[in-house]
């Protein structure tokens, strides 16, 4: 089986792919976006439950001029023991692109390495590229790129910091990881982020957040964590951003969150809700970076 090309990792991508597909995304935001050629479908195969991922994929593919497949994993085959590969395969056959949301990040690995069509990682345990490379675009719109850091809050072991700081120290954006000394960030994808760039890990949240042009943050708690829920919101007391912590910022700093939002855990309602918020201009560009990474792989 010859390789495809797919997205299963930021570290798929070089520095160069990225402002390829940030340069589509700009096309498209741009109004100058043109169908792909032969109506292709899109499989959605979800383990995880989604509103964001899978309507923003469906739009996009919609938009691009072809149609979507949504699956969800949990009453397909897989859920009674079909192996990855033997799954994938058979989506193959079906679809021209596959868009998978699973729990296990060696899953997606492993369809990219049985498919004959690109795959697309949607989110796993480990990473969320997608995610990462629509908050990049949406940081070079509002402050650009140069001279920019980025303060991620709370969780940094998480999916959503291990990508979002590899696509930052790709393109040259500093990084401040902020969060509890009871939660370290992955050593791998540290020690990977910082060969590209700079990333600093902070206990203090004014000195984490001193001098940041975008404040970001994600839930305390996510999916298949719900029992720990009491112990994890006990380890991240203190890290909300709230008025005061956003305050610690530079004063013209953005506020982004990939939502869903709990407002009085991770966030303030006054800050998400406030002037600078920007994540409905966020969940908006997650849209067009997937419209972008769709057109990217199919050509």
């Amino acid at each position: 089986m010859a390789k495809v090309r797919s997205l299963t990792s930021i570290n798929d991508l070089s520095k160069r792919d990225v402002e390829d597909i940030l340069g589509v995304a700009k096309q498209i935001d741009e109004g100058k976006a043109k169908t792909l050629k032969g109506s292709p479908l899109l499989a959605l195969f979800f383990e995880k439950q989604s509103t964001r991922t899978r309507m923003s994929f469906e739009a996009a593919m919609h938009r691009l001029g072809g149609s979507s497949i949504y699956l969800d994993a949990t009453t397909t085959q897989f859920s009674r023991g079909e192996s990855v590969e033997d799954t994938t395969r058979t989506l193959s056959l079906y679809t021209d692109i596959i868009a998978a949301r699973l729990y296990s990040h060696d899953n997606i690995v492993r369809m990219a390495r049985s498919t004959s069509v690109p795959v697309i990682n949607a989110l796993t345990d480990l990473e969320h590229p997608c995610q990462a490379l629509s908050d990049i675009y949406t940081i070079k719109k509002l402050k650009g790129l140069r001279n920019i850091k980025v303060a991620f809050v709370g969780d940094i072991a998480a999916n959503t910091a291990n990508s979002l700081m590899l696509a930052c120290t790709k393109l040259g954006v500093k990084v401040a990881l902020v969060g509890p000394s009871a939660v370290k960030p992955s050593r791998l994808y540290l020690s990977r982020a910082r060969k590209q760039g700079s990333v600093d890990v902070f206990n203090d949240i004014k000195k984490g957040l001193s001098g940041a042009d975008v404040v970001y943050t994600d839930v305390f708690v996510s999916m298949g964590e719900e029992a720990e829920r009491k112990k994890r919101l006990q380890e991240f007391k203190g890290y909300e951003v709230s008025k005061k912590a956003i305050s610690y910022a530079r004063k013209d700093a953005i506020f982004m969150h990939c939502l869903p939002a709990h407002r009085g855990v991770e966030v303030s309602a006054d800050v998400i809700d406030g002037k600078q918020s920007v994540v409905w201009e966020q969940a908006r560009n997650k849209m067009i970076i997937e419209q972008a990474i769709l057109a990217w792989l199919l050509g």
